[in-house]
């Protein structure tokens, strides 16, 4: 069982890593660069290219992540029943990170819907990288607060007079 959540922490994490890193890459390296240095329709090439794949990058780590955080988060539930604060911050997270799957999906699919936020792109990858580093910050507080000082009352089922 150890090795199953050891798996599921180093996906989840690892895909997040991927996501993150590459997003950061392509709005503060590769976007500034391409739009200082080719053409118009070179600039247009290139980032078809760039999109076929990342695209398919993006979408496998979603489901990695979702796969990952949900055997993580149901692992974890016990531990943490009948504590709001726990609960009412995982669900913050939770309801970021569905923000940030939906940004991403939207900047890397073709569908004409979502054609308002890839003319828009650097600011939802900024947007997108905002949202990632607030549900890195409150991985962090998660993880220390429980680490550090667990919950001192757990809750039961059964009625105590």
């Amino acid at each position: 069982m150890e090795a199953l959540l050891t798996v599921t922490r180093v996906a989840h994490v690892g895909s997040a890593i991927i996501v993150i890193g590459g997003t950061v890459f392509l709005r503060f390296i590769l976007m500034p660069v391409a739009e200082r240095a080719l053409s118009s329709a070179d600039h247009e090439k290139l980032r078809d290219q760039i999109l076929g794949l990342w695209r398919n990058v993006v979408h496998r780590s979603i489901i990695v992540f979702l796969i990952s955080g949900f055997i993580n988060y149901f692992r974890s539930m016990p531990d943490h029943r009948g504590d709001p604060f726990y609960h009412s911050v995982m669900g913050s997270k939770i309801i970021l990170a569905m923000a940030v799957f939906f940004i991403s999906m939207a900047l890397v699919g073709r569908s004409p819907r979502f054609e308002s936020f890839r003319n828009q792109r650097a600011k939802w990858l900024t947007i997108n990288i905002v949202l990632a580093l607030v549900i890195v910050v409150i991985s962090g507080v998660l993880k220390v607060r429980y680490k550090y000082s667990p919950p001192a009352v757990k809750a039961t089922n059964s009625f105590q007079p």
